[in-house]
């Protein structure tokens, strides 16, 4: 028994290491993961506290970066679309959303990985779409970060930047669905006592990542992400089929 919490909790460390570097991905990661632990609405308010706590981390060790502009279109639609989600989630089926979505992802990255100019305008209509689809999907399934890293990545940021924006929509989306999730009751008293440890767990995750980002090419940088996006597609598009 104690085993299985000791590698719960390694395996959100590592989830949250891999989310800072990438700038999304603790739980299109983390999730699939706590599922073979805990049953879906508890993981999903769990992996949420982990994942809330790391992109804390992450604004705090990357603020130079932040870009107040693609956080306000991103975040205002994200914060309407996360709610909306997340009252959604005792409602519609998940499996289908999550294939689907995994496929796009998995088409997106390996066309930018073929195409390395590709770039998507940063334009408003575009921030917001994507601000709305990410937000959405966060809400209804836990995992909208790889729609999210997926616009972001295609406007050619600069990695500081990237990370840090990235972080700072992610923790507004979290502010916005997690207080929904324990009014609606997903979470039983007897796993309270996870929450600070996977606060602590967060912070520890987001500074490792930082220090492996600063040592990473902006070159290479783009390519992990891009990679990060595909794998985080077949996990989707895995746990989708096999349910």
């Amino acid at each position: 028994m104690y085993e299985l919490i000791l590698l719960f909790f390694i395996m959100a460390f590592l989830s949250i290491v891999v989310g800072t570097v990438a700038g999304f991905g603790t739980s299109t990661i983390f999730l699939p993961v706590a599922l073979f632990f805990l049953d879906f609405q508890t993981a999903l308010v769990l992996v949420a506290i982990a994942h809330i706590s790391g992109n804390v981390g992450a604004v705090g060790f990357f603020q130079k970066g932040l870009d107040k502009r693609l956080i306000i279109l991103f975040g205002v639609p994200s914060i309407i679309l996360t709610i909306i989600g997340a009252y959604l989630v005792i409602f519609i089926p998940q499996l289908t959303l999550e294939i689907l979505l995994g496929i796009f992802l998995l088409i997106f990255s390996i066309y930018s990985l073929l195409r390395p100019d590709f770039k998507v305008a940063a334009t408003r209509s575009n921030t917001l779409i994507g601000g709305g689809l990410s937000g959405f999907l966060q809400g209804l399934l836990g995992i909208g970060g790889a729609l999210r890293g997926a616009f972001l990545i295609s406007y050619d940021l600069d990695k500081i930047k990237y990370i840090a924006t990235i972080s700072a929509i992610a923790v507004i989306i979290d502010a916005a669905r997690i207080p929904v999730y324990f009014s609606n009751n997903l979470l039983d008293p007897q796993f309270y006592y996870y929450i600070p440890i996977l606060i602590v767990i967060g912070v520890i995750g987001s500074y490792a990542g930082k220090r492996i980002v600063s040592v990473t090419p902006q070159s290479i940088f783009k390519k992990i992400v891009l990679l990060a996006i595909a794998l985080a597609s077949l996990l989707l598009i895995y746990h989708g089929l096999v349910g």
